[in-house]
């Protein structure tokens, strides 16, 4: 099986580890990044979108069973070709977000829609498949906590508690100025010293060392699908503190000690909590079940229905009203 695969961000990880298991199980790829540069300080703009259509619709004509489009903003142009099925794969922002419109006029006309969440199905209000991001548990795996520490270069911090932030200030979303504000009560309310480590750009192969080498994660979004943080953390035994957003809540359930919070002061109370018991979590086997294993089996059943099928539904629709009119 070939798969075109269209994004907004061809290095995400989550998407090229989800590419990389895939291919492991015979599926190859090629991938068309939209238009033009973005960074934490540039986004691109609706010209860049639109000067990719001419490619999708270009390259969708070389013999692709299907097309992925990752993020809503690439459905339209994935929609725009006529021969080749669609899955499209929705994030979180872009369904919780303002991109929300444009995911949701497209969605219909796509043979397959994936979420990472019940939550994402039912602020989409359409039928779609729930498949979160798996996590590669060989990758993301317990280790001493001194030894990880001395990896990522954290081995002079004392008896001071270390809570991990493990994204860039700038994403709004992800709230970093609310965790600022919650390590910096924990911090004054505890006689330990309490430090907020904000760990981004780094290698993906090197998260799992500050996984390790944390005492907690603390995951203040105002809103997620399902953050691959928490998976990877839960993977890593690292007890989690995080408000109630996407699926959180049910890959915490029964993971102790960590706790869900709706507010400033439930966040206060449970980083507290979970700093002084001093304890790692049993959140390695709650987070089996979405295993990168288990989630590829569940995208390469989608790819095989919409491959089997042939012709895009959105065609099947046209071509079954054309011969409702000539009955």
């Amino acid at each position: 099986m070939h798969v075109l695969t269209l994004t907004t961000h061809a290095d995400a990880p989550f998407m090229t580890q989800q590419m990389a298991a895939l291919e492991d199980r015979g599926v190859s790829f090629s991938t068309l990044s939209v238009a033009g540069e973005v960074d934490a300080e540039t986004a691109r703009s609706p010209a860049d979108y639109l000067r990719t259509v001419p490619s999708v619709i270009s390259e969708a004509g070389n013999g692709y069973d299907l097309i992925h489009a990752h993020y809503g903003l690439t459905a339209p142009m994935a929609v725009a070709q006529r021969q080749t099925p669609v899955v499209l794969s929705l994030w979180g922002s872009d369904v919780h977000g303002p991109v929300k419109p444009i995911s949701t006029a497209c969605a219909p006309l796509c043979d397959e829609v994936i979420v990472m969440s019940e939550g994402m199905r039912t602020e989409l209000g359409q039928d779609c498949q729930v498949i979160p991001d798996g996590v590669d548990l060989e990758r993301f795996q317990p280790k001493p906590q001194a030894r990880a520490r001395e990896a990522v270069g954290w081995d002079d911090v004392g008896d001071a508690f270390q809570v991990l932030f493990p994204y860039p200030p700038e994403r709004t979303v992800k709230n970093h100025p609310r965790a600022e504000r919650i390590v910096t009560v924990v911090d004054n309310l505890l006689e330990r010293p309490v430090e907020l480590r904000t760990v981004h750009g780094v290698d993906h192969d090197a998260v799992s060392d500050y996984m390790n080498a944390a005492d907690a994660l603390l995951l203040t979004s105002d809103s997620e699908g399902s953050p691959n943080s928490v998976k990877e953390a839960l993977a890593c035994n690292l007890p989690v503190v995080a408000t109630d957003v996407g699926d959180v809540s049910e890959r915490l359930a029964g993971v102790e000690p960590s706790r869900i919070a709706t507010s400033d002061e439930e966040l206060i109370d449970g980083l507290i909590d979970v700093l002084q018991r001093e304890e790692r979590s049993n959140g390695r086997e709650a987070v089996r079940e979405v295993s990168i294993e288990r989630t590829t089996e569940q995208l390469l059943e989608v790819y095989e229905r919409v491959a089997d099928a042939g012709r895009p539904k959105r065609m099947t629709a046209a071509v079954d009203a054309v011969m409702q009119r000539h009955r």
